[in-house]
């Protein structure tokens, strides 16, 4: 990308952008989670995400890496229940990763990190029916498109936005294994997963800033060629 203010400014933009889209899709995040959780996903997120733009707002220097490590400590202290150390204590340590300022190569390692972070923490594998079920798919889907497919930045995050989605449509017809939701058992399954769903937000706002910003095709599937296109089955009980 480019220079450290035109990388600030971005990230300025995807932050406003997702704080506008959470807020904008509250009522449907809680509705989700009113299905299968405590009914307080759609709030938490918004009301964070609203703190953390207001909380960079004014943000005219600094590093790049400092105004996402605070985009975490906000959320941490801002979001409720389990969702504020996913998401934001992730995010906090993941920024480490863009020392140098966001670059193909920076972007794909915060991402792996951020993926990492959230899997120690909420102890959950793809199957589960979490927010990880939409993050792992985009994750690494976007890592291949860099690394191996040799993909622009732009491009990468379209397929993996496509991935993300996937991800959340495989919540629905599976059993939670973690969370509130897994106190339901079978009575889950039917229902998509909230923070599946507040992921593929996050990821499709990112995708929607980089449009501004970045150069490469949009309207991509991530579905490989060379790759049989499989969803992932939990183990059985």
């Amino acid at each position: 990308m480019a220079d450290t203010e035109t990388q600030r400014e971005a990230v300025l933009d995807a932050i406003e952008n997702v704080a506008d889209r959470i807020e904008a899709e509250k009522e449907y995040l809680t509705d989700l989670d009113s299905a299968i959780g405590d009914a307080d996903h759609g709030a938490n997120m918004s009301r964070g995400f609203r703190a953390v733009a207001e909380k960079t707002a004014d943000a005219d220097d600094g590093e790049v890496a400092d105004l996402v490590k605070t985009v975490g400590v906000t959320l941490i202290s801002e979001v409720g229940g389990a969702s504020g150390p996913l998401y934001g204590g992730s995010i906090m340590s993941a920024s480490a990763e863009l020392s140098e300022g966001i670059t193909a190569e920076t972007s794909v390692a915060f991402a792996e990190a951020y993926l990492d972070k959230v899997q120690e923490r909420g102890k959950a594998e793809i199957g589960a029916k979490t927010m990880v079920d939409a993050l792992t798919p985009a994750v690494h889907t976007y890592k291949k498109s860099i690394e191996q497919d040799d993909l622009p930045p732009l491009t990468a995050l379209a397929k993996a936005v496509d991935a993300a989605e996937r991800g959340v449509r495989f919540t629905v017809p599976i059993k939670a294994r973690k969370g509130r939701a897994s106190y339901l058992d079978w009575r889950s399954v039917g229902h998509q997963d909230p923070g599946a769903t507040s992921t593929l937000f996050i990821v499709e706002e990112l995708l929607a800033t980089a449009e501004e910003y970045l150069e490469g095709d949009v309207d991509v599937d991530a579905a490989s060629p060379d790759v049989p296109e499989e969803e992932p089955t939990p183990e059985d009980d």
